[in-house]
């Protein structure tokens, strides 16, 4: 009997020390290491498409074509719409800031009443626009870029028919081209799932120089001796998918 107690107790103890052999020969696993944050390089040049929405006031008024008198008070005409938008341009970072230049161009659908003349009102359209601009903007985050825009910009509206009371056209306006300048703000968000795309909103607000525009008679051409001033001012908000073609692997901006 001793000699089986001997035997057991001798195993439970071979037992407990090979299981604390086991123990301590365990492998050492490394922690997994944290995922690294995307961080594009905004320097390089980029190609863009998108949309958006423009609104447009037309201040106007109706004066003697030829003394220049004005015959009538101010008057305020609004117009509505969408537009298509591409563009391209170049930018270039340094440590948080980027600075570009751009340029793009809207295929506009952009229409409302207008009474150019007492008594008469017809659709007034702006049909297209193009603009040339630069920006300065500061990265909140390596993916996000807030930005300010500004430059030059130009605008087409198509001619306008005038009538009353929805009887046929008596008066026509001739269709224009005026320049203007603009100033914007927006944001640009670096796209993870594909590296080179963004995705861009920004607002724009546009000033147009005032034009003067005689009043013709539909049926001749001719003139009927009154002409319309018009100041036209634009606020409109866009957005696009640009894809990025950098010109170096990505660049870390310091935080």
């Amino acid at each position: 009997m001793k000699k089986v107690l001997l035997a057991l107790t001798a195993l439970a103890a071979f037992t407990g020390s090979a299981s604390a052999a086991d123990l301590a020969a365990r492998p050492y696993t490394k922690a997994p290491a944290a995922p690294v944050a995307y961080a594009p390089s905004w320097t390089g040049c980029y190609i863009g498409a998108g949309g958006g929405g423009a609104m447009t006031n037309n201040d106007n008024n109706v004066f003697d074509t030829a003394t220049g008198v004005q015959l009538t008070r101010n008057s305020t005409s609004g117009a509505r719409g969408w537009f298509g938008t591409v563009q391209g341009g170049c930018d270039y970072q340094f440590n948080n800031w980027v600075v570009g230049a751009f340029a793009d161009y809207d295929f506009m659908d952009v229409h409302g009443d207008a009474q150019l003349f007492p008594g008469f009102a017809g659709q007034q359209k702006q049909d297209w626009q193009w603009a040339v601009g630069a920006r300065v903007g500061y990265l909140i985050f390596p993916q996000l870029l807030t930005y300010v825009s500004g430059g030059y910009t130009q605008g087409h509206w198509k001619s306008t028919n005038l009538n009353a009371l929805g009887f046929a056209p008596a008066l026509t306006s001739p269709g224009f081209t005026k320049n203007g300048w603009f100033i914007g703000t927006g944001d640009e968000y670096a796209l993870n799932f594909l590296p080179g795309l963004f995705w861009k909103t920004e607002y724009r607000y546009s000033e147009f120089d005032r034009v003067n525009l005689t009043l013709n008679d539909f049926a001749t051409g001719v003139p009927v001796g009154f002409s319309t001033t018009e100041k036209l001012r634009e606020h409109s908000v866009r957005s696009e998918l640009v894809y990025r073609f950098n010109w170096g692997g990505p660049l870390v901006a310091k935080y």
